[in-house]
């Protein structure tokens, strides 16, 4: 019976660790977006000016640019660009929340990946986001965590350090379903499960 435990539990291993899975949402993926780039020479240009900005502010290895300029996970049914360079003047907010992301939350769950960043007003809108979300000036990011958690657990670990640190970020955090959740610069605060 023990055995059947263990091969049950290295078959969701290697699920989770699955490419697929870490490629994230339909669309949005590493491959989506090098081939976004080829098309796009602006966008590359936009791009490596973002990288720079990034590193220069000590957050350029917390997630993977292509990440980070994921757009809505609803950008197909919205028609919207799948990925999206935000406008410079928002950068300095992002870089705050990746400060938090990266002294805090990965400490406590781990490495992340980012399914959502910055959204353009429309695409905002269409995608069912708060007229003044913290999407739209790029202060916030929808992510998950790599590794295998229970939601119970994430969710005590993640509102115990935005208790203790978060209002020094100025840090929102609100959960979805599942093991989506959102992490912003804009505004200490907090939604979803109590």
């Amino acid at each position: 019976m023990l055995s059947l435990f263990r091969a049950a539990a290295l078959a969701l291993l290697a699920l989770f660790a699955s490419p697929a899975l870490a490629e994230g949402p339909d669309g949005q993926s590493r491959a989506d977006y090098h081939a976004w780039l080829a098309r796009e020479p602006a966008a590359r240009a936009e791009v490596m000016s973002f990288k720079q900005f990034l590193e220069m502010d000590g957050v350029g290895d917390v997630i993977p640019t292509w990440q980070l300029l994921r757009t809505a996970s609803m950008w197909r049914d919205c028609s919207g660009p799948r990925f999206e360079v935000a406008p410079v003047a928002e950068w300095g907010h992002i870089a705050q929340t990746l400060k938090f992301v990266s002294h805090h939350v990965e400490p406590v769950v781990g490495e992340v990946e980012a399914v959502s960043g910055y959204r353009n007003g429309e695409l905002n809108r269409c995608s069912g986001g708060a007229p003044a979300s913290a999407h739209r000036h790029f202060f916030a990011l929808d992510l998950m965590p790599e590794r295998i958690t229970t939601r119970d657990g994430m969710i005590r670990s993640l509102c115990s350090i935005h208790e203790w640190r978060g209002s020094g970020y100025d840090i929102g955090l609100g959960f979805y379903s599942g093991l989506r959740f959102h992490v912003d610069s804009k505004g200490f605060r907090k939604w979803g499960p109590d």
